[in-house]
């Protein structure tokens, strides 16, 4: 068995390809191959796996993917009710995000601050901070003690920065995670 499950919501497949990104840096030995959340039947899934890595792009003002946010398919904002149900404690979660600073810099990354505070209710110990520099917003409900909550890519204005920053991020989890 996997020690990492990667999971994400999408709706162009941006996040997608990061989440894969991840896996592959991780190697196959390590994670679980990502798993598209909309194909997530059951919740239990989550004890499969040591630690989680979930992903979510945000959409217009802030928004999870999901029907309402005029997606195609189900996707984070259909699977927040499942967390009601899920106990993390104990769990180790590192959480990423993409958003567009540039058109949305009131609402960057909001969604990744959504899903933080989902897993925290769950009782998860949050890994992975990510730091401001480099980032230029106005707010972000994903901000935590002056750092993000997780990695945070920009792929529409610093899309030659996002390689660098995902293998930084997933050689700082593979020492925050004991990889």
């Amino acid at each position: 068995m996997s020690k990492v499950g990667i999971f994400f919501g999408t709706d162009t497949g941006s996040t997608r390809k990061i989440a894969k990104q991840i896996y592959s840096l991780l190697g196959d030995g390590v994670a679980a191959k990502p798993l598209n959340i909309n194909r997530v039947d059951d919740a239990a899934i989550f004890d499969e796996y040591d630690c989680l890595i979930l992903g979510t792009p945000t959409l217009g003002e802030g928004q999870l993917p999901g029907l309402s946010a005029e997606c195609q398919e189900a996707s984070w904002e259909e699977f927040m009710p499942n967390f009601d149900e899920l106990d993390l404690s104990g769990k180790k979660v590192a959480l990423f995000g993409l958003g567009d600073q540039v058109n949305y810099p009131d609402e960057f990354v909001d969604a990744l601050g959504e899903l933080y505070d989902c897993v925290v209710e769950c009782g998860a110990d949050v890994v992975g901070s990510w730091p401001l520099d480099g980032y230029e917003f106005s707010q972000s409900a994903a901000v935590l003690d002056d750092r993000f909550v997780g990695l945070v890519i920009d792929k529409d204005n610093q899309a030659s920065r996002s390689d660098d920053r995902v293998a930084t991020w997933v050689a700082q989890l593979k020492t925050e995670l004991g990889l």
